[in-house]
């Protein structure tokens, strides 16, 4: 497929496409417009669809932003998506073009799935109520929520061997963003707004199993709970803990189990038996009134002491496979085993640049780097 020529690209040009790339850039228009030659208002004109770029233009605007010429042009899929309501799990601290980039990466996620979609049918999505970006919750009580999922899916009131590999089996595409400044910035985040549920687990809970199952349920509170609402919601965001807690750990399983008293070697049991923290069993303990307050601020301060200790230290997610996201990959891989896609050819029906279709898929360059020494 031959590429398009820069004037028929202006032609055919999409403004959303460039707020898209521009985005995904980490750029504001100040940036872009310095980078190209033209003015900030005239980046705007542009994103907003007054005006087009001239053709000569599009080869910089392209180059400047590390995608082809083609991206620019109209008539793709695109799934766009109101950043309002995105459940960012750190709103305070995530600045606004961080959030913006963010939410630019899940409309390609959704792209992505989208293209690989036409060739593989992938599961389907099982949320209370969802029906192409809406929900309609069963429950308004978080724990009442996590309770009636546990009875939809089927999973008992025992532990769950993993969280993740739960929800892409049930519909739900769980990503993780390209390594860089912004993605270490950001947590985790998600989106029930477009055609399929997305969640995005970000490097800051990778070295912690436990904390980042508890995220993984976080998100998906947010998912059965607040898809309808927009976010930026502390109650939101304790809600979606109470959900987590309760997914993760039903009370009615897990209070017999707990320590009467203040027992931290029980806890660590517990901790490798429900795949859970210390912390969170901790508190389970002093919500459920097995320990006063100050007993569990006393214990806390113990725990500080012995993080670096055997079943105490974190452990990282690089041990557990279960709980690392393959749902994109391995639709891919069916792909190319049974209609024979190639990259290639999904990276120019996406218009995106190869290593990115790779980087999104999973699937990091294995390429050894070769190094000149002068």
């Amino acid at each position: 497929m031959s590429a398009p020529s820069p004037q028929a690209v202006a032609d055919a040009f999409d403004p959303a496409r460039l707020t898209q790339a521009r985005r995904l850039a980490g750029m504001t228009k100040k940036d872009l417009a310095e980078r190209i030659g033209v003015t900030p208002a005239a980046v705007g004109q542009y994103e907003t669809g007054m005006t087009r770029p001239r053709g000569d233009l599009v080869p910089r605007l392209a180059g400047v932003l590390g995608v082809p010429s083609a991206f620019f042009l109209m008539g793709r899929p695109h799934g766009k998506l109101d950043g309002s309501m995105a459940h960012f799990r750190s709103l305070r601290s995530t600045r606004a073009h961080q959030r913006a980039k963010a939410v630019a990466f899940v409309e390609q996620v959704w792209e992505l799935a989208h293209a690989l979609e036409r060739r593989v049918r992938l599961p389907h999505v099982d949320l209370p109520g969802f029906s192409g970006g809406e929900v309609h919750p069963l429950a308004r009580d978080p724990a009442e929520a996590a309770r009636a999922l546990r009875r939809l899916w089927g999973l008992g009131a025992g532990p769950l061997s993993h969280i993740v590999r739960q929800m892409e089996a049930h519909g739900i595409i769980v990503v993780f963003p390209p390594p860089d400044e912004d993605a270490a910035t950001v947590d985790a985040f998600s989106t029930s707004q477009l055609p399929r549920p997305i969640v995005v687990l970000t490097a800051n809970r990778f070295d912690d199993i436990h904390r980042y199952r508890f995220t993984a349920a976080h998100e998906l509170g947010h998912l059965v709970l607040h898809g309808d609402t927009a976010s930026g919601d502390t109650q939101q965001e304790r809600e979606a803990d109470v959900f987590a807690a309760e997914f993760l750990t039903p009370r009615d399983s897990i209070l017999p189990e707990l320590p009467k008293r203040l027992d931290l070697r029980r806890l660590v049991e517990l901790r490798h038996t429900w795949g859970v923290s210390v912390d969170s069993l901790l508190y389970r303990c002093r919500e459920v009134g097995l320990i006063s307050d100050s007993a569990a601020g006393r214990a806390y301060q113990r725990l500080k002491t012995l993080r670096d200790q055997p079943g105490f230290a974190a452990e990282p997610i690089s041990g557990y496979p279960g709980e690392q996201p393959m749902l994109l990959r391995q639709a891919f891989d069916l792909a190319v085993a049974e209609t024979g896609l190639t990259m290639p050819r999904l990276a120019a029906q996406l218009a995106w640049p190869i290593p990115r279709v790779r980087e999104l898929l999973g699937m990091p360059d294995q390429r050894p780097t070769l190094r000149i020494v002068p």
